[in-house]
């Protein structure tokens, strides 16, 4: 439930910028991520073949990062004390290997925003980036969401 002081399409403004929490990249994502997806590529689970690649070691699947990230966001006060609809679609890059052991957080700015031609919900365009402990993008891109606007 969100509060009585929840914010709505016309409280939102270009160029602010949200913050999540932190987070560890762990054995027990990668696998559990695993579970989930069915990537089980030897590049996340085989030390001896991970070696043998460019990253030299071991990487976390690179979706991982993006479904992190997603969940970080829910921890945001974008996601906690706005009127969001839904999620329109992501669209991501990979610049850098996802390191287990590594700590993440995101960083969400609204880049742009547009009424839909309802005039009931409006759209936020929020350019979203994915760092690593080093401040780092390790991953990036533009997330698109959908919010109520204020009840007439």
């Amino acid at each position: 439930m969100k509060p009585a002081d929840a914010r709505y399409f016309e409280d939102l403004e270009v160029g602010e910028v949200f913050i999540t929490p932190t987070r560890t990249i762990t054995e027990a994502d990668v696998l559990a991520y695993g579970g989930v997806s069915g990537d089980f590529e030897e590049l996340h689970f085989s030390h001896e073949f991970a070696k043998t690649t460019v990253f030299g070691r071991r990487v976390a699947q690179g979706l991982l990062g993006l479904v992190i990230l997603d969940g970080l966001k829910t921890r945001t006060t974008l996601i906690s004390s706005v009127h969001t609809t839904a999620s329109l679609g992501w669209s991501w890059r990979f610049s850098k290997p996802l390191h287990i052991g590594s700590t993440v957080h995101g960083r969400i700015v609204i880049a742009r925003k547009r009424l839909t031609s309802s005039n009931l919900q409006g759209i936020l365009y929020c350019d979203a980036e994915l760092l690593d402990e080093h401040d780092e993008v390790i991953q990036a891109g533009e997330h698109q969401l959908m919010v109520s606007c204020r009840p007439v």
